[in-house]
């Protein structure tokens, strides 16, 4: 069983070997459920311009008969800190990337990864202008048969074209949702 700290310290290329061992995710064990994400690749300046840590959730949602999600950015307090949500003038959770956890049909991804789930931010209503819109992101379990630790890897679809991306990011379970974020509208 891999833990946390053994992914931590993986290089790049030990990371791609566990996503193309594609282990499959429990959709049911996973809705409900709120998860600390820890980029794994990108350079510490950008992770000082962006964010080392985020959260991603899991909702299984009746009116739409799926499990859908969305990330919410965190105050930066280092991977063992506090992980508290950044909030906006109205006391919002500040999300964005939302996406639909999808089971793979027909999809073709890079370097022919052929796993089962992904997660798909192209049909979750992001507007244009979302840093998540154009994910199209393989999510694998890192441990077969569990749902406390998932690997994903971020792939772009711009139209046709699939731009994968050497990122790779940990979530690590944290336990129920706590807040649960309305799918977004797009202003037209």
């Amino acid at each position: 069983m891999l833990t946390q700290s053994d992914l931590l310290g993986m290089s790049q290329a030990e990371l791609a070997a566990i996503v193309a061992k594609a282990h499959p995710i429990d959709h049911a064990a996973v809705a409900g459920h709120q998860y600390l994400g820890i980029d794994l690749s990108l350079p510490a300046f950008v992770n000082k311009l962006l964010w080392k840590t985020f959260r991603k959730t899991f909702y299984a949602d009746p009116e739409q008969n799926l499990v859908r999600g969305w990330n919410v950015k965190l105050e930066q307090h280092g991977i063992d800190g506090p992980r508290i949500p950044l909030r906006d003038s109205k006391g919002r959770e500040k999300s964005f990337g939302h996406y639909h956890l999808l089971k793979r049909t027909n999809e073709r991804f890079p370097g022919g990864w052929a796993g089962p789930d992904f997660l798909h931010y192209g049909v979750a209503g992001n507007h244009w202008y979302d840093p998540g819109a154009p994910g199209y992101c393989p999510l694998v379990a890192v441990n077969e048969g569990s749902t406390d630790l998932l690997l994903g890897w971020e792939v772009f679809k711009l139209g046709p074209l699939m731009i994968p991306l050497p990122d790779y990011w940990l979530l690590v379970r944290e336990g129920p949702i706590e807040t649960i974020v309305p799918v977004p509208v797009p202003k037209r």
